[in-house]
């Protein structure tokens, strides 16, 4: 079973990308399982998804302390989903900040050592300025994708499985963009993955 969460606030894509990832994993002749948590979160509000595959998979849902994967779009979403990371999982950590509404109006601090305690938990911990790469691809709206990209490094699933589903799910006049920044994720966490 391999066990994927994908974390972090609406509009930063994480939706869409783990239906990119559980296709992916299907036209690899995997049998998949997701569930998505967004609820009032339409923009800035917390979003989780989860993805699971295998040859049978039974629950949609990953236990406390299971995942392999912990791709966190940003720091204190990371934080707040780390308790899912398994001993040595992998945390691919998009490094940027948005403040929650309790932060904004003074009622609690923003936890100036996120990236360190995200750093400490995993066995693997791969940051990026996807947001940064996305921009590069020619789209601010393709961290998603930049964070599949990254996590494509350690997965070995066929890179036609990969573009087949990116262009079934991302439109038309955003393909070119997406495509670039799931090469720029890629390449930006290639040399930790050892691929």
């Amino acid at each position: 079973m391999t066990d994927v969460i994908l974390a972090g606030v609406g509009g930063q894509g994480n939706v869409l990308s783990a239906r990119i990832l559980a296709e992916t994993a299907m036209r690899a002749g995997y049998s998949v399982k997701t569930s998505e948590v967004h609820g009032m979160a339409q923009r800035g509000g917390s979003v989780v998804c989860m993805v699971r595959w295998e040859r049978e998979v039974y629950s949609p849902l990953i236990p406390r302390g299971r995942a392999d994967f912990l791709l966190a779009y940003e720091l204190l979403e990371g934080l707040r989903f780390l308790e899912y990371l398994r001993p040595g999982g992998t945390v691919l950590v998009n490094e940027y900040r948005l403040d929650p509404l309790p932060v904004l109006r003074g009622d609690a601090a923003y936890p100036e050592e996120s990236l360190e305690l995200l750093r400490e938990a995993a066995g693997n911990c791969v940051v990026l300025r996807a947001r940064d790469l996305a921009t590069e691809a020619g789209s601010t709206r393709a961290v998603g994708t930049v964070m599949l990209g990254a996590l494509s490094a350690f997965l070995e699933f066929p890179d036609n499985a990969w573009e087949e589903s990116l262009r079934e799910r991302v439109p038309p006049k955003a393909l070119e963009a997406n495509l670039r920044a799931f090469v720029l994720g890629r390449k930006a966490a290639g040399e930790r993955s050892g691929r």
